[in-house]
């Protein structure tokens, strides 16, 4: 019955199946609202991450600033499966121009919360929430075409 609605619906034989077709199905949203959506998460991650800084004033703050921060920018990263499509942003977050920086991030999150629940460090959780930013900094001009060859050479003349 399936390949009978295939090929009245126009589709390949050969067409991808399973869970790949099946989210990509799922995620066929019009260009605008994929917009719509890309601009309230990235702005809810932003608020998170300002929401956290603001909180780490507080006593015993860190650990909101943490999981604020931190969901901040897994907001943030998540965005961008609007505009891409979950499967397409997994695949060019992990080609080799970005796994380190991919690697370092998720790594970044994970270690964050870590330091504060179980580990009980602040002054750590402080260190991968900068390494958080550093990371998330470098993989975001890793999308923009030689953004990084740039800020290298930037850099290296500014320490000579």
């Amino acid at each position: 019955m399936d390949k009978l609605r295939r090929v009245l619906n126009g589709r390949e034989e050969n067409e991808e199946l399973g869970l790949t077709a099946q989210v990509l199905d799922a995620t066929s949203l019009s260009y605008s609202t994929r917009v719509k959506w890309f601009v309230i998460c990235f702005a809810s991650g932003i608020l998170c991450s300002i929401l956290g800084s603001a909180l780490l004033f507080l006593p015993n703050g860190i650990k909101l600033f943490a999981v604020f921060y931190t969901l901040g920018n897994v907001a943030a990263l998540a965005s961008t499966c609007f505009l891409m499509g979950p499967l397409k942003q997994l695949k060019r977050m992990f080609e080799p121009t970005r796994l380190i920086a991919t690697i370092v991030m998720l790594l970044c999150l994970v270690l964050t919360l870590c330091a504060v629940f179980w580990w009980h460090k602040k002054g750590l959780a402080i260190i991968f929430c900068i390494l958080q930013f550093l990371a998330m900094t470098w993989y975001s001009i890793s999308y923009i075409p030689f953004a990084r060859d740039a800020v290298m050479k930037c850099f290296t003349t500014c320490l000579s």
